[in-house]
């Protein structure tokens, strides 16, 4: 059901519909929780929606799906949302079959490219479409959801570039994704509650789970405890994990974390310590736990390249948008952990309300609220526990105390932490940028999306946007015939 960008340029049909009768084309990026929630809800209303997504299937990290060719006999137990991702799912299917929904499939977006048409604005999504991502794909819509979600926050520590180490994501990526466990005996870190539901499915899958460590104490859980009970569902899903790992009898360290990796070409044990108040390691309270996966993780990123490199505001680390998912960039709209992360209840409520309102605005409507105001209650109930939560997981403090001299902290260009503490302390380095100029971090493949926040912590500053032209890496010849294959007007 899945079709290339040029074939659906066809049915889109260029200009038509910008100020036209035709019904107008609204362009979905990612088909996780906020992007089908807003592909769904504005095809429903008579818009043309294309949808497109990096993955094989739709669903997006948090209702990602086995390969069909694994043959995976109960996909559902890695899930604890089953019934609204069939719902979705289903949806989906419904709406393509109809020809309101286009859904183009392994498609990666690198630009998103705004053009102004008779007083109005129209949008060129170009892709990298194939295996080799290099066959060049566009669409044209006059309108634009960005469902681009969220990628993971890594700070570093010694050892942490040993094969073995991997991120709570990832590991959950590969077990969701293809039933695949890292190996036999597994150490889940860092903070935020992830780490429950990454260690819980490792250990139903059949990995022995030595510990689970979190940073954050019961004190940081008692403060935002009046908060956190006006959710009583979140709070049972949270104590069915707790009760899942201790019934395998997994050890939960509150309050501690994660010294040092230790191994020989492969990881082989894990250092934790004990926390103080100021989040400090106290000293004498090292312990060794032998593992050969480490999954670790700090909490969550918006992803907002493409956000940024059409000019919207951002608000922190996140896209800013108002009540109806608006950006301030005229004809687009932002859902999703985009907009700062907060879990798929918030997400679907929030991709729901950019579906509605998009579909109004695109044929010249006011918006009627009232299309959204159960979404609008979801969203504002959990912005509130996303609050309180984010408060309480929130990174440990001091932690790049623990981060040592020769400890790596840009893979991609094998820069040390010396390097950076070099470039503050002997050359006069005063924010991030300059960091980056003097020692090449964040310059290599990634684009600082992993050692950004790292190298920010160990600079003192704050993380800036990049700004970047491009979303991804592209070759230059696609870039070259960006304009070349687009059909005549």
């Amino acid at each position: 059901m899945s079709r290339n960008a040029h074939d659906a340029y066809d049915a889109h049909d260029s200009h038509e519909g910008v100020g036209g009768g035709a019904r107008r084309s609204l362009a979905v990026i990612g088909a996780g929780p906020a992007g089908l929630a807003a592909a769904l809800a504005a095809a429903v209303r008579g818009s043309r929606v294309t949808l497109i997504d990096a993955g094989a299937q739709a669903g997006g990290q948090f209702y990602r799906q086995p390969a069909e060719e694994l043959g995976a006999r109960r996909p559902q137990a890695l899930h604890h949302q089953w019934r609204t991702w069939e719902r979705l799912r289903d949806g989906l299917a419904a709406q393509i079959a109809t020809g309101r929904v286009t859904h183009l499939t392994d498609h990666h977006v690198w630009c998103v490219e705004r053009l102004d048409l008779d007083e109005a604005t129209g949008f060129l999504v170009h892709a990298l479409h194939g295996p080799a991502q290099e066959e060049p794909s566009v669409v044209r819509a006059d309108a634009v959801v960005l469902a681009t979600g969220a990628y993971e926050k890594v700070l570093p520590f010694p050892g942490w570039t040993l094969p073995g180490v991997i991120t709570a994501g990832g590991a959950q990526a590969m077990l969701k994704g293809a039933l695949v466990l890292q190996g036999r005996t597994a150490v889940v870190a860092g903070t935020g509650p992830l780490l429950l539901p990454v260690a819980a499915g490792l250990a139903s899958a059949g990995a022995e789970v030595a510990a689970l460590v979190e940073s954050a104490g019961a004190q940081h859980v008692a403060r935002h405890a009046r908060t956190l009970s006006a959710h009583p569902d979140k709070l049972v899903e949270g104590a069915g994990y707790v009760a899942e790992l201790m019934r395998r009898r997994v050890p939960l360290k509150a309050r501690h974390a994660i010294v040092e990796a230790q191994g020989d070409g492969a990881l082989e044990a894990v250092t934790v310590a004990a926390l103080d108040r100021d989040g400090r390691v106290t000293p004498g309270s090292e312990q060794v736990i032998r593992c050969d996966t480490l999954a670790v993780g700090h909490g969550l990123l918006p992803h907002t390249d493409l956000a940024e490199t059409l000019g919207c505001r951002l608000e922190g680390p996140a896209v800013a948008v108002d009540d109806e998912q608006r950006t301030d960039v005229h004809g687009v709209w932002a859902a999703g952990e985009a907009t700062g992360v907060g879990g798929a209840a918030l997400s679907l409520a929030e991709g729901h309300i950019a579906g509605c309102s998009a579909a109004a605005r695109l044929v010249g409507r006011e918006p009627d609220p009232r299309a959204w105001n159960a979404a609008a209650k979801s969203r504002a109930r959990s912005r509130d526990f996303i609050t309180s939560l984010d408060a309480v997981f929130a990174p440990r403090a001091h932690w790049a105390e623990q981060v040592t001299d020769a400890t790596v902290v840009c893979r991609c260009e094998e820069v040390p932490a010396s390097a950076i503490r070099e470039a503050v302390g002997e050359l006069g380095a005063t924010d991030a940028r300059t960091a980056k100029l003097l020692t090449r971090a964040g310059m290599g493949w990634c684009q600082g999306r992993m050692c950004g926040p790292a190298v920010a912590g160990l600079t003192g500053c704050e993380p800036v946007p990049s700004r970047r032209p491009f979303a991804r890496p592209v070759p230059l010849g696609v870039v070259a015939r960006a304009g070349e294959d687009l059909p005549d007007e």
